[in-house]
This record gives structure tokens, C-alpha cells and sequence, in this order.
């Protein structure tokens, strides 16, 4: 941090704060994230609930200072009638590291801030925050980080009430703009990108979408039990394992990877990949395999009418 803001005592009161409160967002943001678990991906609303609660709590703005659909924009950040920061919120999930990732969201935000007359834009799906000020026709770099990092960001503070409107030192701007750059160059490489812009698992080469659990969608480690292949298709040889390792075991091994809370909505969704397999036994159906597994658990837990065999 540059020496012209660090003896300022409303960054210290502000690093501070960042600091106390990032532990409480952190686990907040948690679980508004855990609504991806509930029947698909989570909506924009999700990432629009995180970001509101990151201006409010962990940053300085009142919830006053938080004007939703201000001329059509997501969040528009103002004080005093100033506006400060325009926020455009996507799906989370939705915004790769980098620049292919964030153009779109960015041109979008540019688009309401041109007409609203405010100078600093920003871009977020919950996981990606990304801040930039319209300068001579272009944009200028401002911040980078990711909130679901472990460690608190201070440099939040370039987005505070008290931070906005102050320009950021060149040295700490090329910073950022060399971050943005090399992430941008890496993801060009990626072997977990596709060749759509796709995220996918470094394991399984699959997307999100074929798998039973996600537990975040732009971190492909935490998305468990594959069942589906690339296309959408069922995969047979991989349904009965990712049953088995919920429900009994898989080679030796019970899965502790799905949070007890997401295993119903995990076996539902399995159970319908196995009725649309034709597998999924009729109730009272005394079968002994994997499927007659499943449809017992469906059956204790009246989950049957949830699974849809069209």
C-alpha cells in the first residue's frame, strides 16, 4: 500500500474492518453460494446478495448508499446523490480470470456508467470482483480479487466510500494490470478451459453440469460424482459408481466429499439419470443391485414423486 493513503486513519479504520469482517462474509458468502446445490445453477440475484453484503458489511457504504436498478444498472454505489461506482452482477460461476472472461460484463457496465456520468465501473459473479475507472475512451485498471479467498483483501479499500474516489498510485495500477495479463495468458493455455470459454474438471474433462454435486462452480476440485457425459448424455458406467459412493461405498471407500444436507438433492438427481436409463426399479421392487439401493433411499425419504421418469 502506497505511503499517501497508509496514515490515513480511515484506511486504517477501513483495513481493520476489512480484516474483522472478512471471517463473517466469508462464511455468509458460503452459503448464499450453497443455493447452486438446489435444483441448478444459482441465479444473479445470489451473486447481487454477496456483493451487497460485502459493500455493507466488510466495506464502509450504507445500506442507504446501495440503489438497486438505478437506470438500469445492477448496483449503483452514491452518497449525498453522488454516484460513485457502478456494479453489473452476473450468475455465479459465470466470469472467467480473464479479459475474455470479463468483456462483455465489462462493456455492459461501461454502457450504464457513460450515461449515468460515473466515472468508476465494476464487475462481480460472486466469486470475481473486478474494478476499472473510464478514463479517455478506455478503461483503467483499478482492483482484482476474488472474494472466496481465505485471507482478507485490504486493497478492497480502492472500492471503499472513503477509497473511491482517490486515484490509485501508477505502480500499484500496473500491478493489477500485470495480474490481469498473466491470468488472461494462462487461461488461454488452460487445459481446463474449453475451447468455448467452458470451465471444466481437471480430472474428468467435464463441465460442471455432469456432476451430481458442485460445490462451487469456478472451482472444478470441489464438483463430485460425474454421471453425465460431455453431451448431456447418461453415463452408464459412471451412475452406478457415483450412487454407490454415496449410498454404501465405491471400492472400499464411502464419498465424505457431499455435505449430508446435499445428499437428497444429490440422489434426485441421480435417481433421474437412472429412470431416464430405464434403471431406476418400480416401487416394492425387489431388486439387489445399486439402482435397488437408490430406490430404497428414495422410498424412506418419500422422495419418489420428485424423480420425473420422462
Amino acid at each position: 500500500m502506497s505511503a499517501n493513503v497508509s496514515g490515513l486513519s480511515c484506511y486504517r479504520e477501513c483495513a481493520a474492518r476489512i480484516e474483522s469482517e472478512w471471517p463473517s462474509f466469508s462464511r455468509r458468502r458460503t452459503q448464499w453460494m450453497a443455493q447452486h446445490h438446489r435444483g441448478g445453477p444459482a441465479a444473479e440475484k445470489v451473486a447481487e446478495n454477496v456483493l451487497q453484503d460485502l459493500f455493507t458489511s466488510v466495506l464502509d457504504w450504507s445500506i442507504a448508499d446501495l440503489n438497486n436498478q438505478l437506470g438500469r444498472a445492477d448496483i449503483v454505489l452514491a452518497h449525498l446523490g453522488m454516484r460513485w461506482l457502478i456494479v453489473e452482477v452476473k450468475r455465479p460461476g459465470t466470469l472467467s480470470w480473464g479479459h475474455r472472461g470479463l468483456a462483455a460484463a465489462l462493456e455492459q457496465a461501461r454502457g450504464y456508467a457513460e450515461k449515468q456520468r460515473v466515472r468508476q465501473v465494476a464487475v462481480s459473479d460472486g466469486t470475481l470482483l473486478y474494478a476499472a475507472e473510464l478514463i479517455s475512451g478506455g478503461v483503467r485498471d483499478r482492483l482484482l480479487v476474488r472474494l472466496d479467498r481465505k485471507e482478507p483483501p485490504i486493497d478492497l479499500w480502492w472500492i471503499s466510500a472513503n477509497g473511491i474516489y482517490r486515484p490509485r498510485p501508477a505502480h500499484e495500477l500496473a500491478m493489477v494490470a500485470d495480474q490481469l495479463e498473466t491470468v488472461a495468458r494462462s487461461e488461454e493455455n488452460d487445459p481446463l478451459i474449453s475451447s468455448g470459454g467452458q470451465l471444466l474438471h481437471p480430472r474428468y474433462g467435464l463441465p460442471a453440469t455432469c456432476f451430481a454435486y458442485v460445490g462451487d462452480p469456478s472451482w472444478p476440485t470441489t464438483w463430485r460424482l460425474p454421471y453425465l457425459l460431455a453431451d448431456g448424455s447418461i453415463d452408464t458406467r459412471r451412475l452406478p459408481k457415483a450412487i454407490q459412493s454415496v449410498l454404501s461405498n465405491y471400492r472400499g471407500t464411502r464419498t465424505t466429499t457431499v455435505p449430508e444436507a446435499a445428499v437428497p438433492e444429490v440422489m434426485v438427481r441421480l435417481a433421474r439419470a437412472a429412470a431416464r436409463a430405464g434403471r431406476l426399479p418400480e416401487p416394492g421392487a425387489a431388486v439387489r443391485d445399486v439402482y435397488g439401493l437408490l430406490a430404497d433411499y428414495l422410498d424412506q425419504n418419500e422422495l419418489r414423486p420428485r424423480v420425473d421418469p420422462a
